[in-house]
């Protein structure tokens, strides 16, 4: 099968379900990779302001822990889940815990490292809250850095919530 855009993934929530990413057909998607130990947590507050600034406009987070990096996310999905609401209120889509790099990274994530690799063409995930924007067609439009805050990601959301 070959991938046309990102509404041919599908992944488990956090609860558990399947989550089929053709229901976000049309919508502008932002994907993070998230952990809740790391020194970008703090982006989680960030998140959920441009979710709550934009999702009727057509805005959908989809944050996906993740242990990979300095094993800042060893929780179960249910602690992971609990700690987001708690601390930061995130009320945005969480996905099950991923592998975003390697041979057993989720198909998504291999998927959109492929699409839009990092600096100098390397494709691998370098931290935690790595992001890419998708626009409304299902195809990814830019990648963002760890230490690129989702503030600063508000133009970017703000021209694919208008094309």
């Amino acid at each position: 099968m070959t991938i046309a855009s990102i509404y041919d993934f599908e992944a488990l929530s956090i609860d558990g379900k399947s989550a089929q990413l053709s229901t976000q057909r049309g919508k502008v998607i932002l994907i993070v990779n998230t952990a809740s130990a790391c020194g970008f947590t703090p982006q989680f507050a960030g998140l959920e302001a441009l979710w709550r600034k934009y999702r009727d406009r057509g805005l959908v987070i989809v944050g996906f822990p993740s242990n990979e990096f300095g094993a800042q996310d060893p929780g179960t999905n249910d602690q992971i889940a609990s700690f987001c609401e708690l601390n930061y209120g995130v009320s945005f889509p969480m996905m099950a815990k991923v592998k975003v790099n390697g041979a057993d990274a989720h198909p998504l994530w291999q998927w959109l490292k492929a699409q839009k690799p990092g600096l100098l063409g390397t494709e691998g995930v370098k931290w935690n809250f790595t992001k890419f924007l998708v626009g409304r067609d299902g195809r990814v439009l830019k990648r963002y850095a760890p230490n690129d805050s989702p503030e600063s990601l508000d133009a970017d959301i703000v021209k694919a919530l208008g094309a």
